[in-house]
């Protein structure tokens, strides 16, 4: 038997609409128009045409609120939608709001690492300096510039620090902390 993903996917906009209700309930934290659209649409777990649709239906029915803070604007659940969540949530797959889920929190993840680490990228005679600048709460903890030869490595290098900047830092720091003095064996043949 050959299941292909679409199998899994809510496939109208009731199982949409219980499915971001699911999701909000459960990240339980402040989320934008756009980055409910990224985390729904982006990795195919919804279909952009029946996300659409649920938002608007949840917005006219008050499951959902707009709300605004600080000039930047947030999709709220109302306590009906959060009831409603946990009332129908057995409707969609688990595997589909697991899905939903982890992409919520692989979105936030790269969020927050972006805000952490800074990169600076400036051509230079034989190529390109790519500065990181590591941070936690306004403490930098480490400034560093590698070369690149060339403006698509030094890309390439930003993307792959941003993958997991913490396990960057602290390979770093494992490196600078293990490292040791080479001393040659003398007795050692040839």
């Amino acid at each position: 038997m050959n299941i292909t993903s679409d199998v899994f996917n809510p496939v109208n906009v009731f199982e949409v609409k219980i499915l971001l209700a699911y999701f909000l309930d459960k990240i339980d934290r402040e989320v934008t128009p756009a980055q409910l659209r990224e985390i729904a649409t982006g990795d195919g777990v919804v279909n952009y045409f029946l996300y659409a649709e649920a938002i608007e239906q949840m917005l006219q029915n008050g499951t959902l609120l707009l709300t605004e803070r600080e000039g930047t604007e947030y999709y709220e659940l109302t306590d009906a939608g959060r009831n409603g969540a946990e009332s129908f949530k057995g409707i969609v797959n688990k595997s589909v709001r697991d899905r939903i889920y982890a992409a919520g929190l692989k979105l936030f993840a790269k969020l927050r690492a972006e805000q952490e680490v800074r990169f600076e990228l400036t051509e230079c005679d034989k190529g390109y300096k790519v500065r990181c600048i590591c941070e936690d709460g306004g403490l930098t903890l480490m400034d560093m510039t590698l070369f690149a030869p060339d403006k698509e490595q030094a890309e390439y290098i930003k993307a792959k620090v941003l993958i997991n900047p913490s396990e960057f830092y602290s390979n770093v720091l494992d490196y600078v902390i293990l490292n040791e003095e080479f001393v040659p064996d003398l007795n050692e043949e040839n």
